[in-house]
């Protein structure tokens, strides 16, 4: 699975730096890197809501303070 994380100029200044940081730790700590590729991608056109996280192309809006639920909800319920 590919999630590629926005880290254009608008989705860093909300935070996309400490969404990467939790997701590789979120990552490791479940042992999920042979499962979850992580990459970093700059601008995706959505700025407005930012910071915009895709997997394998769907796009959601993830913030520091949500991306441990988004990884829960979004990532864990795609790999059961």
């Amino acid at each position: 699975m590919k999630v590629t994380i926005c880290i254009g100029s608008s989705c860093h200044l909300k935070g996309s730096r400490q969404v990467v940081e939790q997701l590789q730790k979120l990552v490791s700590e479940n042992n999920l890197k042979d499962q979850i590729e992580l990459a970093g991608t700059f601008c995706m056109g959505k700025c407005q809501t930012g910071v915009n996280v895709t997997i394998d192309g769907e796009c959601f809006s993830v913030s520091p303070e949500t991306t441990k639920e988004f990884f829960q909800n979004e990532l864990l319920a795609r790999l059961k």
